[in-house]
């Protein structure tokens, strides 16, 4: 039931002269209203009165009754929980409009406070009114008490006569106090996805952006952490993390000005985005997920992780299967024979899942490369005789599951359906489109209703024809290329890359109502989909083109700072690696593997017999490990980013009564001396039983069945030998090791 919070005015008496050296951003009156916002670990603590504005006091550990009340007394200077344009312009805005009359200025107070309940979550929504115009802004704060995550986005409703723009809609600010503040967070490009830049916080701008249109998390991502103790440390210090979900464009913003804060505003990205509200509508903005933790980068990550597993992630609790994708074992090669022969290939290794890639449609135009048939969702009888049927029938025989893989949004000018339907792409009126992969590959425009309805028929019609399909591999391997909308009208071509992405979310809710079990992976060239906003529909992400077990190190690294292993899509892959040539061993490329959600992307008839026996006996090892793996607590030890040499991490069961541990070498040297690393994550009074994984070592190593206190694993570890213990010729320059730790 929906309660209202008790806002009488206080009598308080503030001259003039003082009103008018008030600052933008510290418009409160004293004694108004303090809004508590708050998890089991945390406090978010709000400033509000009926007829002012609305100010931000404090973000951090959480608070008791009597703290809050004492936050009067710190000294801080209060600051706007929302800074809105328009009254002291020169500062950063979260919200710029031009109203309906062309007034550019946003005077607004509180109206209303209220709280509801979504189940254990709680809504707090503050409502502000314009003081001259009848426009409401909405602020929301949804809590998470099982994660220690605070949602915060708006809603803005255009109560006005004619049309309100929106120049600028963040999801949320938060304003944080300087010190040693150090800020985190990813970069990269294709195939080099996730890298974490690491640096302190300095006066002027950091802007954080993506203007690919389709996809968000090659270059940049939209999540950040920052770090309030000095230098990032992966398991102590506070640290506030910060996670923008949504599918396209972003901004995020870091103001250091004058003043004693560093500035944080997250939204999409408003350039050539004007939006234009019409008498009556509302637009709410993605939502930006907060979290605080005093256990370092690891413990804000554990926050996302839970919060994403409990309540983002599709079907998020669920374990994932072992896989083999066809992709770098044919590339297009399809054929009906091939596909068969890799399916009993990953059924005798134990995996649980085949997945067809890209290759197997096209009429008029056969898909044998990039360049044609996208839109032409048929299936290539000269490839496929028995067709999708009777590779169900084949899966089916060797008792695993079938997947397939699909590029919805795109289309080639050299198919078919483009022949048909070019006035369905995205390109400006009298323009040509710009072609992208392969020279021909367009992008159909999503704002389109008729667009929508055929890329949700597209999926609806194949997996209404296969029911059997378990598995979606989905695609999105262009940009927006050109902005222009032939469907959007001339005064609304702005509202292109925010309308793309309503219609996709319009798609993507009518699948997932009709396919709740189907699992959908999503793929953009790689890692260009690592973002939250996607993942209500998707249950997991491909991490990235590139399958180098090293690279991998570090891009699964980054990645799991926000993600949990559950949606990371990690593969076996063949040596020298398809994209960086580099040669690693099998055991190697299993231990990087196993400690996402493991897979292959290999041709298995091309591994000699020792091989496959590896990975049969790997792949029966992870499905023991698996649910402390795909659904245990993260704890990030050493990074490779650190330049040490190796690279550790490990995964703790929500009990402590299991535990995995990985280790990896990220560079060889004669000679080199690595150091020790303490567990982490382990109740310190039990006694914890050592299992080494994928063992290729003559020899087992000297801790093996032997068991040590939790206590001492923390506090001193285990020493990890720079090389394995084999024969000769089978010795090679990158060790690895993965640790069982089972409490007896």
């Amino acid at each position: 039931m929906k309660t209202q919070i008790n806002l009488s005015s206080k009598k308080t008496a503030i001259a003039a002269s003082l009103a008018l050296c008030a600052l933008a951003y510290a418009p409160e009156p004293a004694y108004a209203e303090k809004i508590h916002v708050s998890t089991p670990a945390t406090s978010l603590v709000l400033d509000g009165e009926k007829g002012s504005g609305l100010s931000f006091l404090y973000y951090g550990s959480a608070l008791s009754p009597a703290e809050i009340e004492a936050l009067d007394n710190t000294g801080a200077a209060q600051r706007s929980a929302y800074p809105f344009y328009g009254n002291f312009p020169e500062h950063e805005s979260a919200m710029a409009v031009t109203h309906s009359d062309g007034d550019m200025i946003m005077d607004m107070a509180v109206e209303d406070i209220s709280r509801t309940k979504s189940g254990d979550a709680e809504i707090t929504t503050v409502t502000m009114r314009d003081k001259f115009h009848p426009l409401t802004v909405k602020l929301n704060y949804k809590t998470y008490p099982d994660a220690d995550v605070i949602e915060t986005w708006t809603e803005t409703i255009n109560g006005e006569k004619g049309n309100v723009t929106l120049r600028q809609y963040n999801s949320g600010y938060l304003p944080i106090r300087r010190g040693d503040v150090w800020l985190s967070s990813l970069y990269g490009s294709w195939a080099n996805e996730a890298n974490v830049e690491t640096e302190p916080l300095t006066h002027g701008m950091k802007v954080i952006k993506n203007k690919d249109g389709g996809r968000n998390s090659h270059t940049a991502h939209g999540e950040v952490m920052v770090s309030l103790d000095g230098k990032p440390r992966e398991n102590e210090g506070r640290v506030i993390g910060a996670a923008l979900a949504y599918t396209g464009n972003y901004k995020l913003r870091i103001d250091t000005d004058e003043s004693d804060y560093h500035q944080l505003f997250a939204g999409i990205n408003e350039e050539n985005s004007a939006y234009n509200l019409k008498k009556g509508e509302s637009f709410t903005t993605p939502v930006l997920a907060l979290t605080y933790s005093d256990e370092g980068l690891s413990g804000a990550s554990r926050n996302f992780h839970k919060w994403g597993r409990e309540h983002v992630i599709h079907n998020g609790k669920e374990l994932r299967k072992i896989l083999l994708n066809s992709w770098e074992g044919v590339y297009f090669d399809i054929n009906e024979e091939g596909m068969a022969n890799m399916m009993k290939d990953i059924a005798g290794m134990g995996g649980e899942l085949f997945v067809m890639d890209d290759g197997w449609f096209g009429g008029k135009y056969p898909r044998n490369n990039d360049s044609t048939s996208l839109g032409d969702w048929t299936v290539d009888t000269r490839k496929l005789p028995n067709g999708i049927n009777g590779l169900l029938d084949e899966a089916e025989k060797n008792g695993i599951k079938f997947g397939i893989w699909i590029e919805p949004e795109m289309t080639n000018t050299k198919s078919e359906f483009y022949e048909k339907h070019p006035e369905l792409v995205i390109t400006s009126p009298g323009h040509e489109p710009m072609l992208g992969r392969g020279g021909t590959q367009v992008v159909l425009d999503l704002s389109n209703p008729k667009v929508q309805d055929i890329m949700f028929n597209m999926v609806d019609t194949l997996l209404t024809k296969y029911p059997r399909i378990d598995y979606i591999k989905w695609d999105a391997n262009a940009p927006i290329m050109n902005h222009g909308s032939q469907y959007l009208t001339k005064d609304n071509q702005s509202h292109l890359y925010v309308d793309y992405h309503k219609g996709f979310a319009k798609v993507m809710d009518r699948i997932r109502a009709k396919y709740p079990d189907v699992t959908i992976q999503a793929c953009a060239s790689g890692g260009g989909r690592a973002n939250y906003g996607f993942l209500p529909w998707f249950d997991e992400f491909w991490v990235s083109d590139n399958t180098d077990a090293l690279q991998r190190v570090y891009m699964q690294w980054g990645t799991s700072y926000f993600f949990p292993p559950v949606v990371m899509g990690s593969h076996i892959s063949a040596v020298p690696n398809h994209q960086t040539f580099r040669k690693t061993s099998l055991k190697y490329r299993i231990d990087v593997a196993m400690s996402g959600r493991l897979g292959m992307e290999i041709q298995p008839k091309n591994m000699t017999e020792e091989e496959i026996a590896q990975c049969r006996k790997a792949i029966a090892e992870y499905k023991e490990i698996r649910p402390v793996v795909q659904q245990g607590d993260m704890y990030r030890l050493l990074s490779p980013f650190d330049k040490k040499g190796a690279a550790s991490m490990m995964m703790v069961a929500p009990d402590k009564n299991e535990a995995v541990f990985y280790w990896w070498k990220t560079e060889t040297f004669h000679g080199q001396q690595l150091p020790r690393i303490g567990m982490a994550g382990l109740d310190p009074d039990k006694n914890y039983v050592v299992t080494e994984l994928d063992r290729i070592d003559n020899e087992p190593l000297p801790y093996e069945g032997k068991a040590f206190t939790g206590k001492f694993l923390m506090e001193h570890g285990l020493e990890m030998p720079l090389d394995h213990n084999v024969d000769y010729h089978k010795r090679n320059d990158y060790a690895s090791r993965v640790l069982r730790l089972q409490a007896k």
